[in-house]
């Protein structure tokens, strides 16, 4: 091997521009949802971006103008791009009322809708996740089990695992999906699921933990089927159960 063949051989390869694009979007999602930037916030300038993170301004670019087509940021020319409010990111664009969402037969619409986007969106972590976002992920699964005998501690780290896989697709539609729903795609927070189902609660949060558990790893292994199919168990899960809580009230006759 001569000189040169060896010098490319210890240099690793670069990493393609979409890619390097991706994991900025993915970034300053991350930032965005963890309130270090905040709506009308103005994000660095590019020449900035370009030293921080090393990356050329063509990709800058390109993830910026991914931030804008996603509704998180809008640029005024000369000025700088600015986050956007979430409510300025979902109007005209999300039409369900979190609010509304008072009946089992209502959160089994929503879990049906969820199965949908978040298996594509567990997909998607498992190509696309930094270590970052499975630091995440890890936080959020720790803060669930240290959180079993608290409900409300416990809804919302439930909500922190389902959208710290949101953010890991660096798509932020489905990140601004998960916020807009809230409390809302966790079923126990506006109904009791274990209780209606005749489970035990503290067996019935093992259950959704070990799911969850399920979930992360097949993301960590970066392997989209099995994140996939993980996912669509867990959700299929807590619809079937309240499937049957559904069925088992409409058997029983109005007083």
């Amino acid at each position: 091997m001569n000189s040169e063949s060896r010098l490319a051989a210890a240099v690793p390869p670069r990493r393609r521009a979409r890619g390097l694009a991706h994991e900025l979007v993915a970034e300053f999602n991350r930032r965005i949802q963890a309130g270090e930037l905040k709506p009308g916030d103005k994000l660095p300038t590019e020449s900035e971006i370009v030293r921080e993170h090393g990356v050329s301004r063509t990709v800058v670019r390109e993830a910026i103008s991914r931030l804008q087509a996603g509704g998180v940021v809008e640029t005024r020319h000369g000025i700088g791009s600015f986050v956007l409010a979430q409510a300025a990111r979902a109007q005209g664009t999300l039409r369900i009322d979190p609010g509304t969402l008072s009946t089992v037969r209502d959160i089994i619409a929503i879990l049906e809708l969820r199965i949908a986007l978040e298996t594509e969106a567990a997909s998607l972590a498992a190509l696309r996740r930094s270590e970052a976002h499975l630091d995440e992920m890890r936080a959020a699964l720790d803060a669930f089990q240290a959180a079993v005998s608290d409900q409300r501690a416990c809804v919302a780290a439930d909500i922190r695992f389902h959208l710290s896989i949101a953010v890991a697709t660096g798509n932020a539609h489905f990140a601004d999906f998960m916020q807009h729903l809230g409390e809302a795609i966790i079923p126990r927070a506006r109904v009791n699921t274990a209780k209606l189902a005749g489970d035990d609660f503290a067996q019935y949060l093992y259950r959704v933990n070990r799911e969850h558990e399920d979930i992360y790893n097949a993301i960590r292994r970066q392997d989209p089927e099995a994140a996939r199919a993980a996912m669509r168990t867990h959700l299929s899960n807590s619809r079937e159960r309240l499937v049957r809580v559904q069925e088992e009230a409409e058997r029983v006759p109005a007083a």
